[in-house]
């Protein structure tokens, strides 16, 4: 009888009661035991340097110890109450002094329910229906963000691909989807359908792709021209590009914005936050009955995930930190590409220093049908070999962070090496 490893003995039982094996997240094979700092543990007692930092919340590193004190404390007082709490209003302020957009925040509990509902306040606040996004952009599972996020089939902008069986046909004609970093194209829409237009939501640093030059610009005059609604998609990059996000990198600043993952410090915790005169149509005694935009949540704003995110974001605010994580990255990219280019190995290192990945191709990424075009058969070969060397990256992205050590900026050099040459060895045995 063959005996099985503790991973193959989780991934059975998983099986046996979850669709897939999974959680619907990351490689369903793959189980974690612990995470201290930069690294992480998996079940079978592997270490690994982790860049995945759980999809990007954990900037500080795994069981940053200010962090967990502070949990602690908020324990002995309650888990959650729904009602308000000091900590969640000191970390409203917090976010609505960084942010330039924020003049109000309403609380969620994921980044893709913050998305829904701004887009669901911007069609309150002008009373239209259609809602702008960019073919590729991901905004969370709700059905208008299903549209034309990943499609296998491409077809003639404007008309949306659904992503997920279950999506109601009506829905498309609600969503018009636009190539990113196209100003041109995007703005001739926004004038063709402007009247209609509720909308227009973009990730500032689409996934990987940074914003061209003027682009981010143009939608704010196309969207003001027009009297509609810009959202910022900040979920990723909120106090990670720099502490006032996106916004204050690129200089441009949205109607909303959208934040999680960070806010959270680890917790499960999002928010969207915006001008005054939109946020209000959160708040049925300023706007009536029909303007009035319904939430609520269970575990919105509760006290251990603001805690958490309060004690993050002071620990980011305190001197040198942005300089830190952003050497990181520089050094990470250098790390990864030197050892490509040294072989002759086409390829594109794309994102900025605090969010980034190699994308195979020798051409210019500037959009989502750029990106499908990269060598897919090497990316798989680069990430399993770095995994090998002990070095846990997502499939599309790594997320430098302030818990890495000399240690492991060696030893991810040396993955980065090794991977390199498996691409060698792959290229001459094909």
């Amino acid at each position: 009888m063959t005996e099985t490893t503790p991973m193959q003995d989780l991934a059975s039982r998983a099986h046996a009661v979850l669709p897939a094996g999974g959680f619907g997240n990351f490689d369903p094979s793959f189980f974690v035991r612990s995470g201290s700092g930069s690294r992480v543990i998996a079940e079978d007692g592997r270490e690994y340097i982790d860049y995945m930092i759980s999809s990007g919340p954990m900037i500080l590193g795994h069981g940053n110890e200010e962090v967990n004190e502070a949990i602690r404390k908020q324990l002995d007082r309650g888990m959650t109450f729904f009602a308000n709490n000091a900590a969640g209003v000191e970390l409203a302020e917090v976010i609505c002094d960084a942010m330039a957009c924020a003049d109000r925040l309403r609380y969620v509990s994921t980044g893709g329910e913050a998305d829904m509902y701004a887009m669901r306040l911007a069609r309150a606040y002008t009373g239209r229906s259609k809602i702008l996004k960019f073919e590729g952009g991901y905004h969370g599972m709700s059905a208008e963000a299903l549209m034309s996020l990943a499609p296998s089939r491409l077809q003639n902008f404007p008309r949306p691909v659904p992503d997920s069986a279950g999506i109601p046909e009506s829905v498309e004609d609600g969503v018009i989807v636009a190539p990113f970093n196209d100003a041109d194209f995007a703005t001739s829409l926004i004038d063709e359908y402007g009247d209609d237009i509720a909308g227009v939501i973009v990730e500032p640093l689409q996934r990987l792709i940074p914003p061209a030059p003027g682009f981010l610009e143009a939608l704010r005059a196309a969207t003001d021209k027009h009297g509609i609604v810009l959202i910022f998609d900040e979920v990723v990059t909120g106090f990670r590009l720099a502490w006032g996000g996106a916004q204050e990198k690129y200089g441009v600043v949205p109607d909303l914005c959208t934040l999680g993952k960070i806010i959270g410090g680890g917790m499960p915790l999002a928010a969207i936050a915006g001008r005054e005169e939109i946020m209000r149509h959160f708040d049925k005694g300023a706007v009536g009955e029909d303007g009035f935009t319904f939430q609520v949540g269970t575990l919105s704003g509760n006290p251990l995930a603001s805690v958490a995110g309060l004690k993050t974001l002071e620990i980011l605010r305190r001197d040198g930190m942005y300089e830190t994580l952003i050497g990181h990255g520089e050094r990470l990219m250098a790390a990864m590409s030197d050892p490509l280019t040294e072989r002759g190995i086409a390829h594109q290192i794309v994102g900025d220093p605090v969010l980034f990945d190699v994308i195979f191709t020798s051409d210019p990424v500037l959009n989502y049908r750029d990106m499908k075009k990269a060598d897919a058969t090497k990316a798989s070969i680069f990430n399993a070999a770095v995994r090998e060397k002990g070095v846990l990256k997502p499939g599309a992205k790594l997320y430098p962070h302030l818990a890495l050590t000399e240690a492991d900026m060696i030893q991810t050099a040396d993955a980065f090496e090794y991977a390199a040459g498996k691409l060698v060895e792959a290229a001459a045995s094909a």
